[in-house]
């Protein structure tokens, strides 16, 4: 998001808000994470009787009503077939569903545990955003992918006058790009990257030269086509990111429906898909971070240190705002899997057990 605002910014050709934009450059995904906070105390924790989640916990309680019928049913029949051992232990259900939904006011088990389970897979996703200043060199990374475009934003009012216009424009392009510049080495010191974007930008702004050629403006303003495509995928991957939020929040609300449906009598409870879609939701946010930071120091190492080299960076952009969605939701459905697979296979074996 704060690149995408960068973008718009340079685009109109102002300074304004240089300042407080840069000085946003913690990782995208903690931000994100912080303002779903009050979101999800609001509906899991404070006042649980009267809200959404109240009115999902009482509508999972009818449903468990609903399904008790099923559910003795089927324990009488196991009772005639297989004396006391197998119905015995699927007692255990109908007690599960009612410490589960019961609700206080002040949040439920259920709604407690999901809080939990929740905050535990954000601690993780943290730990691997802070750690090792990764948050600091995902942000670099994204800010050598637009630099040219936000600085070029600055000098393209100028590629279309000549003489003493020209020169005036370069002289207010150049106090806007020397602010920015600066708070880019005030951040990252002054990097490679820097150097060669201030060499391109003083190879145009030369006053005594008169006339600048087209070629020397094209090859660092680039096509606008591009800068648009640029400030469409990186507002494409701050959007997944809060679909990740929004999932998770959406597959927790409807956790009370899959408690009450946990006593028909089939073999997949409800429950255990509930739990599995949850943790793969978790999987994929944590997943596309990981990605995300690999991929960013690889930049920031490689090229980002290197003055001679001159990357094209729009695979990058392209990487976090479609690639790495898709990769990460194809490492959460096998994690799922697999998640799915374990619980299934420990709810047998502990029923074989009792």
């Amino acid at each position: 998001m704060q690149l995408a605002i960068q973008l718009i910014f340079a685009q109109a050709g102002s300074q304004l808000g240089i300042d407080e934009i840069l000085d946003n450059g913690a990782a995208t995904s903690l931000s994100i994470a912080e303002g779903w906070n009050n979101q999800w105390l609001d509906l899991l924790q404070n006042n649980t009787s009267n809200n959404l989640y109240g009115a999902l916990t009482n509508l999972g309680i009818f449903f468990a009503v609903g399904t008790l019928l099923f559910f003795m049913i089927q324990f009488l029949k196991d009772l005639i077939s297989y004396e006391y051992s197998r119905p015995i232990s699927a007692l255990i259900w109908p007690f599960v569903v009612v410490i589960l939904l019961s609700n206080s006011g002040k949040g439920s088990i259920l709604s407690n545990l999901t809080l939990g389970v929740r905050d535990f897979l954000n601690t993780v996703n943290q730990q691997v955003v802070v750690s090792a200043d990764a948050g600091k060199i995902y942000q670099q990374a994204l800010n050598m992918s637009v630099a040219e475009e936000v600085t070029g934003s600055f000098l393209r009012p100028c590629q279309s006058l000549t003489g003493q216009q020209q020169r005036e424009c370069f002289e207010k392009a150049a106090d806007k790009i020397n602010i920015l510049l600066q708070k880019y080495r005030d951040t990252y010191r002054n990097q490679g990257w820097i150097i060669r974007l201030q060499t391109k930008i003083n190879n145009i702004i030369i006053y005594d030269k008169g006339i600048v050629s087209e070629t020397s403006f094209n090859s660092l303003l680039g096509s606008t086509v591009q800068t648009s495509i640029k400030n469409f995928l990186v507002s494409l991957q701050y959007a997944f990111q809060n679909l990740i939020e929004a999932t998770m929040l959406l597959i927790a609300l409807l956790g009370p429906i899959a408690v009450g449906g946990s006593l028909l009598p089939v073999a997949g409870k409800p429950i255990f898909a509930w739990l599995t879609g949850f943790l793969s939701i978790g999987i994929a946010k944590i997943s596309f971070n990981i990605i995300a930071v690999l991929t960013a120091a690889v930049i920031v190492n490689g090229p980002g240190q290197d003055v001679n080299a001159d990357p094209d960076l729009m695979w990058f952009i392209i990487f976090l705002g479609v690639l790495a969605p898709i990769l990460s939701l194809l490492v959460a459905a096998a994690g799922g899997f697999a998640v799915f697979s374990g619980i299934s296979n420990t709810a047998s074996l502990v029923r074989e057990r009792i």
